[in-house]
């Protein structure tokens, strides 16, 4: 009976301890990656507007793929969104709304889409200008030769963000 008892009981004990510590260090880091979340954030607003005072929004108008909102004091609105690719959530952009509402910029805070395939979504300028000037979803767009589903992702990251701000302009500019 000890022989059938002790293992379990030492191995109960270790995942407990191992258990502890994760959730130790959970709570020792979440505030610094939380601090360096908001910094990235930050800095790619300032990439998309310039150095320009904003106002983080607390909510995503019930989109999941909608990560952060953040409203400038003269009316433009940046629009993280994260969007599947050729990878799960491979796509993470920032969309630039100009106080017209017409996209105006597009920033990468992240792509884990397939380097030197997908990731021309990122390195080919000509392929996210396509973009700026829209005030609504397109129907039709230029994809890239060999990143198709990357091409796709950055569409509909695009048209999330449009039809999220059109949605729900007067609650975004509102504040």
């Amino acid at each position: 009976m000890k022989d059938k008892v002790f293992p379990t009981l030492v191995l109960t004990i270790i995942c407990v301890v191992a258990s502890l510590l994760l959730v130790f260090a959970h709570e020792l880091t979440k505030d610094s990656i939380a601090e360096q979340k908001e910094k990235k954030f930050s800095s790619s607003v300032e990439s998309l507007f310039g150095k320009v005072d904003s106002k983080l929004l607390d909510s995503n108008f019930g989109n999941d793929e909608i990560e952060a909102i953040a409203v400038t004091s003269d009316g433009r609105t940046a629009i993280q969104v994260i969007a599947d690719g050729y990878s799960k959530e491979g796509i993470n952009i920032l969309v630039g709304i100009d106080e017209n509402g017409a996209v105006s910029g597009i920033e990468f805070v992240s792509l884990g889409e397939t380097p030197g395939l997908g990731s021309k979504v990122r390195d080919q300028e000509d392929f996210r200008k396509q973009f700026y000037g829209e005030t609504e979803p397109a129907e039709e767009f230029d994809a890239i030769s060999g990143a198709t589903f990357s091409s796709k992702g950055m569409k509909h990251a695009v048209d999330t963000a449009l039809e999220v701000y059109n949605e729900n302009k007067e609650a975004i500019l509102g504040g």
